[in-house]
């Protein structure tokens, strides 16, 4: 078939492509970034695995595009999305593919959780590829190193494990032989209106598993009767049938609990129980979720890290805290839509969860342009929070550049953290790359 991916440079979308190329089909895709000049790396990569690049100004659309496949942050009313509905046979949404892919995979794994579902499915990629086991493996996140989303690609018929999101209400739509839902926190949306979605989920699933660990999932596992796992404070997984040691590199008790979800989908897709124990024990991580950038010649820390909601800043925020006796963050919002949702959060959490000594600061919110309104800026937001904390404001990530060098000391970790925008692992970096000047 002959596909067209609008938003191809999407950690959801990349992938999907990708796999769908893999397949044998004929595929190409738009990306708003590539004609802004940026993400020229991602674009270069699809070219090279034989992916068309056209703009996204509807010029690339004709009736051969057998499937438009689109992103749900795409508008509806592009010149590209218009031309789709006027001549493609079929226009797709992104996660209704995912879905597709899922739904008929033998097993067919669906990976949710409103936290750590790009990590556990990142390590379930890890350990199919590492063990050889012949599966497709789709996620958000690209391992520590590679570009995109995660993309283990297998056969079609064969296993499959996905990571499926609520954010956009899409979570109704997938009906796998196993489900994984890992935690259920306030995230894009109440929590009334989260559990509703979730509880569908997990009447769709043929065999459920939840995290006894977070109240809401194991709630909703006693509900439909699923089979809980958790972790101990030793390390221990209790699985459903066995236990499993599990160790991973990355800090923090959430990884813990990723790791032992990810023995859950790593086990129903044919991995052993040893092979599972010893390989996640030298699991690289997957990109963005607490990649240590560098450390300094004075012992500064840069971490690179995805959180963008509070359960998300909350984990990462412990994590370094852990770790150090002093911790610069900095956090810039993913979107208007979502500052507005987080706002009263943010103000309740962050001076409880802040040290005396540690250091915040907003960077503006990020834009990724449309027609969204603009009517709340990271300024509101630093003053929501109280005048000893001494709040640092951003404006760009020059600004966040300057304020980062102006307060770190030796020993300190410095967090940088945000969602959705490109330039964020270029910013880690240059915030290393002045620190270590």
């Amino acid at each position: 078939m002959r596909y067209h991916f609008s938003g191809i440079a999407g950690a959801g979308v990349n992938p999907l492509a990708r796999l769908m190329r893999a397949r044998g089909h004929d595929v190409q895709g738009s990306d708003r970034s590539f004609d802004q000049g940026k993400n020229t790396e991602v674009a270069d990569e699809l070219r090279r695995l034989g992916i068309g690049v056209v703009p996204q100004d509807g010029s690339g659309i004709s009736s051969d595009v057998e499937r438009f496949v689109y992103s749900t942050a795409v508008e509806a009313e592009t010149p590209e999305m218009r031309a789709a509905r006027a001549v493609c046979r079929e226009c797709v949404p992104r996660p209704a593919l995912l879905a597709e892919i899922v739904n008929t995979g033998i097993p067919g794994v669906a990976v949710c959780g409103t936290s750590g579902k790009s990590t556990v499915t990142g390590m379930i990629g890890w350990l199919a590829r590492e063990a050889g086991i012949s599966a497709t493996v789709v996620g958000g996140a690209g391992l520590v190193g590679e570009r995109g989303g995660l993309l283990v690609p297998g056969p079609g018929g064969g296993a499959v494990v996905a990571e499926a999101c609520e954010s956009d209400g899409t979570l109704v739509g997938y009906r796998p032989a196993i489900g994984i839902v890992h935690n259920i926190t306030r995230d894009h949306a109440e929590l009334p209106s989260l559990r509703a979605q979730f509880r569908r989920f997990a009447r769709q699933c043929r065999r459920l598993f939840v995290n006894a660990g977070c109240p809401e999932a194991s709630a909703l596992g006693r509900e439909v009767g699923a089979v809980p796992y958790r972790v101990d404070e030793d390390g221990v997984a209790r699985l459903p049938t066995r236990e499993i040691v599990v160790r991973v590199p990355q800090p923090g008790r959430h990884n813990a609990d990723n790791a032992a979800a990810a023995a859950l989908g790593a086990l129903a897709i044919g991995v052993d129980a040893g092979t599972v124990q010893t390989l996640l024990a030298r699991f690289p991580g997957v990109a963005r979720r607490f990649e240590i950038v560098g450390t300094t010649s004075r012992g500064i820390r840069v971490v690179d890290d995805y959180a963008h909601n509070g359960a998300k800043i909350e984990a990462t925020l412990a994590a370094a805290q852990a770790g150090a006796d002093r911790v610069i963050a900095v956090f810039q919002p993913h979107g208007f839509g979502p500052a507005r949702f987080l706002r009263p959060e943010l103000a309740e959490m962050l001076p409880r969860l802040l040290r005396p000594h540690d250091r915040f600061c907003y960077a503006e919110i990020f834009y990724a342009g449309g027609t969204t309104a603009r009517d709340i800026g990271s300024r509101d937001l630093v003053a929501d929070l109280p005048a000893q904390l001494r709040c640092g404001y951003a404006a760009d990530h020059r600004a966040v550049v300057e304020w980062v060098c102006g307060e770190a000391r030796p020993g300190d970790t410095v967090l940088v953290m945000g969602a959705r925008d490109p330039e964020l692992p270029r910013l880690a970096r240059s915030v290393y790359a002045a620190l270590a000047a």
